[in-house]
């Protein structure tokens, strides 16, 4: 298909938004250079990302006696876009210090913004807590997007279940057939309530020694969550509309820290988790009970949809993978190919 032309005013609108982006960037590089120069900036150390505020982020000291004090921070253009979890070299200064340098990322979590593009939304994520609850109605789908986005990151993904005080007849057999699909699978599925405090110790320890990110639709409980494990941390909770759809409560990624060791960034929520940057193989690499039959198909090319001698279209007919699976797997093929 060829490319869409764009019409002079769009194109006029495109480069007065590139061109306000720059003159941005020109101003946050000069307040950075103007703090650089401050001779009242202390030496350079490490430090680790806490939140972002505009053209500001939060660091937080991690060595030397001032560890674990919190200071705001102005940062130069060409270091690129800083997320919560960066681990960075800093001067601290008064009132503001500035980052100097990032150190390179372990893991990235990404999603899209407005306009499509992949926005990095916090950094060197140990583990990804898939938050679902009975209500906002769970889907299956949602579910193996984010499992195909943390294999392609190689980052270690859980399933919570979230609110399971809420689960009632209408989505009783919903609810434990996800708790049971994804545990036969081989992943690890938590059943938790903030009300009743089922589960929440076993969630503790997994979370220890960890840096996690809890990521779902909004409404699940996420700040509950949080606010439950870490009461201190006073989140802002957001009641669910009379719809049973969530309200974003969370503007801003925040790193927040266990007692006990390990550390969670509470992400703003998403609702819809996109996967157009990824090719079809990574697709297919991400369904981990297909691994077993990748590569044994007839032919080479096989797109895993009518051609005779498939071996994943043999297994699913003999039960090996679900109808279920499979056709997330097909809806999210399709959703690469209209992007």
């Amino acid at each position: 298909m060829s490319k869409r032309k764009l019409t002079r005013r769009q194109q006029w609108r495109i480069e007065k938004i590139q061109d306000e982006r720059s003159a941005r960037a020109a101003k946050r590089d000069q307040i950075a250079d103007e703090h650089l120069n401050d001779t009242e900036l202390g030496p350079e150390q490490h430090g680790l990302i806490i939140t972002h505020f505009g053209t500001q982020v939060v660091v937080e000291a991690v060595e030397g006696e001032n560890a674990g004090q919190h200071q705001r921070c102005h940062f130069r253009s060409n270091l690129g876009s800083l997320v919560t979890g960066d681990r960075v070299v800093w001067r601290a200064g008064n009132p503001t210090g500035v980052v100097v340098a990032v150190m390179p990322r372990d893991s990235a979590l990404q999603r899209p913004d407005p306009h499509g593009d992949m926005k990095t939304v916090a950094a060197n994520i140990d583990r990804i807590m898939i938050v679902v609850a009975p209500y906002p109605e769970p889907h299956a789908n949602l579910i193996d997007r984010y499992l195909v986005a943390a294999n392609a990151i190689e980052m270690e993904p859980v399933l919570v279940i979230n609110k399971i005080d809420r689960i009632d007849d209408a989505t009783r057999e919903k609810v434990t057939y996800l708790e049971n699909t994804y545990r036969a699978l081989g992943y690890t599925v938590l059943m938790v309530s903030t009300k009743t405090d089922h589960g929440l110790d076993s969630l503790r320890d997994y979370l220890k020694d960890y840096t996690s990110v809890f990521v779902g639709q909004s409404g699940v409980g996420k700040s509950s969550l949080i606010n439950a494990l870490l009461p201190e941390s006073n989140l802002r909770v957001g009641d669910l509309s009379e719809r049973q759809q969530g309200t974003h409560t969370t503007t801003s990624a925040m790193l927040l820290h266990f007692p006990a060791g390990g550390h969670l960034i509470d992400s703003p929520g998403i609702r819809e988790f996109g996967l157009w940057h990824m090719d079809e193989d990574e697709v297919l690499d991400g369904f981990i009970e297909f691994k077993p039959f990748i590569g044994h198909c007839k032919f080479r090319d096989c797109s895993h949809r009518h051609e005779p001698g498939c071996a994943i279209l043999k297994a699913l007919d003999a039960g090996q993978i679900s109808e279920t699976r499979m056709s997330s797997y097909r809806y999210i093929l399709r959703t690469l190919n209209e992007n």
